[in-house]
């Protein structure tokens, strides 16, 4: 099953989500993750991956085009703005909505520490929390 994750900006939220999938998950699916725009790897995002076991360094912040002809059976869009604004596929993929809080956005006021490693912490293991439950959680 071949899965895309989309955000905003392709940088923390979508990552951690094609991480997690290649990690518990490339058994049963294909995942890619992708952004309406690009705004580069967040370098928290891939700390905490990295405290988890997960490697993101070698993945890439890129829009849905960068990934070529895919056919896709699933979008899963992260962030509202992504889900508000997703493109159209080639093939028509079932869309669905799983929203996750923005860490980059909550943590803006923080200076660079634990305390703004915490946030991005808890939303990677929300992620992982939904990753565990595909595909299954995806079919009607």
């Amino acid at each position: 099953m071949k899965i895309l994750f989309l955000c905003t900006g392709n940088s923390c939220r979508s990552q951690m989500a094609e991480g997690w999938a290649r990690h518990l998950k490339a058994d049963v699916l294909e995942p890619y993750s992708a952004g309406i725009e690009t705004h580069g790897m967040n370098p928290h995002a891939m700390t905490v991956m990295s405290e988890a076991g997960v490697d993101i360094s070698g993945q890439n912040s890129k829009t849905p085009t960068d990934l070529g002809p895919v056919e896709l059976d699933y979008v899963i869009t992260v962030c509202g703005h992504a889900d508000e604004n997703c493109p159209v596929f080639p093939g028509k993929p079932r869309v669905v909505h799983v929203g996750f809080e923005d860490p980059p956005r909550l943590t803006k006021h923080l200076p660079d520490g634990e305390e703004k490693l915490q946030v991005y912490r808890r939303v990677r293991d929300e992620i992982r929390k939904f990753v565990e439950t595909l595909p299954e959680s995806l079919t009607p």
